[in-house]
């Protein structure tokens, strides 16, 4: 529970209580009648305090938990994007360097075919 909401129900507890003393001591009753009078309404005050304060640390673990689920489903999804990525990241690293061997070899041809038509070349001028 928040200060705010403790601040809050302490506030209503205690103007309630005030409220009640003040009603009760204008009241056209005998000492032992004001007495129970106050008595009752306090214990009536302190029974709705505690449904209050139970019903918002009922509210805050609903939120917390839900907070919490939806973490981890956000961190099951990040994980999967990761892995997704990955995986993509490794067909591209694989195709890249069937590409480059592709080139190598073809480069490496060019240069043969190149060499060989230098001697050829050279034998025909000598």
């Amino acid at each position: 529970m928040s200060d705010r909401q403790f601040d809050f129900l302490k506030g209503l507890f205690v103007g309630g209580l005030i409220g009640v003393v003040i009603g009760v001591l204008y009241a056209p009753k005998s000492g032992k009648e004001t007495r129970e009078d106050i008595a009752r309404t306090a214990d009536e005050l302190l029974a709705k305090a505690k449904e209050e304060y139970e019903y918002a640390v009922e509210k805050s673990k609903r939120a917390y938990e839900a907070a919490v689920k939806r973490f981890r489903e956000m961190e099951e999804a990040a994980k999967e994007k990761v892995e997704e990525v990955e995986g993509k990241a490794s067909e591209l690293a694989g195709k890249g360097k069937e590409v480059l061997h592709d080139q190598k070899g073809r480069l490496k041809r060019a240069l043969d075919a190149g060499v060989e038509a230098y001697k050829e070349e050279k034998a025909k001028t000598t």
